[in-house]
């Protein structure tokens, strides 16, 4: 009997950074559209909960397109994350396996995701300079009277430069991502020397292996990469300036003396000239002595 060949379950992942937070006016807020599986999705996130709900409500939503037949569905597997910033091992996740999207069910997730409370205080790392990082990993195990999106199809997508990985890739990805995002919260400019520039190079370099779309963060780590020269100048400038501090402090310790030096000299002038000493200068000849009485 001829055995079945497994299937290997291939997740891709999206990355979504929700800048401005705390800003959010509307009761729900949507991600850019991304293909995943050949086709195009986005992520619902309810950032306020609903009405009095306490919990922040995340959802998967198949996008519609022209290339929908009647009848159309897929057999999906997901994750959803929002990251902890902080600390990767409190990074909160929700699994969902083999949900039907179709034409009555365009959307899966969650709407006790976590606490609101837990993702709005600053000190559980969930949001950071007013910042949230949430991510997705899908799997499209099957699907039905459905064209996957190609170059030509007339759709408004983007197309998220994410290979396939396997998923038990998937948490050494957001683990090296996590590396990344810690060393800039545990890192001060005035840090960025040679050896410390090259630690972050590692760092992204690892974390690019996993082919994220991290263009978002791209930037900084090489604003980062490119401080050495100018930390190097400042520090040099600081270290003149507190050597001037310590001259000037040393300047006016010498001027003290000098004042002091200059009392004695007046006083012992005086006590010369009382007892009819003539002063005369230093440059003068030695003779038998300095001084000598006036007649």
């Amino acid at each position: 009997m001829e055995q079945k060949q497994s299937i290997v379950e291939k997740f891709e992942k999206f990355i979504w950074k929700i800048e401005n937070f705390s800003r959010l006016k509307t009761d729900e807020v949507y991600s850019e559209t991304f293909v995943i599986g050949g086709y195009p999705w986005k992520i619902r996130l309810h950032p306020k909960g609903d009405e009095d709900d306490e919990y922040l409500q995340i959802y998967l939503e198949a996008v519609k397109t022209a290339n929908m037949s009647e009848g159309w569905s897929r057999v999906v597997k997901f994750k959803l994350l929002v990251f902890n910033q902080l600390n990767t091992n409190m990074t909160i996740s929700e699994d969902f396996g083999d949900c039907v999207f179709d034409a009555s069910e365009t959307s899966w997730g969650f709407y006790d995701f976590m606490e609101l409370d837990d993702l709005n205080d600053p000190q559980m790392g969930f949001i950071v300079e007013d910042a949230c990082i949430v991510g997705a990993e899908i799997f499209v195990s099957t699907s039905s009277r459905e064209k996957l999106v190609n170059q030509a199809d007339n759709l408004t997508v983007s197309a998220v430069s994410i290979e396939p990985t396997k998923q038990d890739d998937a948490e050494s990805g957001y683990a090296a991502l996590g590396r990344v995002i810690h060393f800039f919260k545990t890192r001060k400019v005035k840090d960025m020397n040679e050896q410390v520039c090259k630690e972050l190079q590692v760092l992204w370099d690892e974390l690019k292996k996993f082919q994220f779309d991290v263009t978002w963060l791209e930037p900084h780590v090489q604003s980062a990469l490119g401080m050495k020269s100018y930390v190097e100048k400042v520090l040099e400038a600081e270290k003149l300036k507190q050597n001037m501090t310590v001259l000037e402090l040393e300047m006016e310790r010498l001027k003290e003396k000098l004042v002091a030096a200059e009392l004695n000299i007046d006083v012992e002038r005086d006590s010369l000239n009382a007892k009819g000493f003539k002063e005369i200068g230093l440059d003068s000849e030695l003779g038998c002595v300095i001084w000598r009485p006036q007649i």
